[in-house]
């Protein structure tokens, strides 16, 4: 069996992944992708605390982190998409949605 540290390990790698991404690019698009990503780290660390302790407590967790994920998608891209239609671009430097 895997040690639950090396999925510990994989998990904060991909969290610092993306919240690197989320900070760097500067597209719409990836920055989603990357929040994507800190929450399938925070799922996989779940995971994996709740094998080492043998409690089922991660997994329930897991399954309400996945719930607000697919939730954020549908809003989020929707969000994504409106913008799109109005400014004509997901770069953040072009959109200020503060002016008139």
């Amino acid at each position: 069996m895997i040690p639950a540290s090396y999925f510990l390990i994989l998990s904060i790698v991909l969290f610092v992944m993306g919240a690197i991404a989320f900070f760097v690019k500067r597209d719409l698009i990836t920055m989603f992708m990357a929040v994507e990503v800190m929450l399938n780290a925070a799922n996989l660390a779940f995971i994996a605390l709740a094998r080492s302790a043998g409690s089922i407590d991660g997994q329930v967790i897991v399954f309400f982190i996945i719930t607000v994920a697919a939730a954020e998608a549908a809003v989020g891209l929707a969000i994504i998409l409106l913008i799109f239609r109005q400014k004509k671009t997901i770069k953040t430097e072009d959109i200020n949605l503060m002016k008139g």
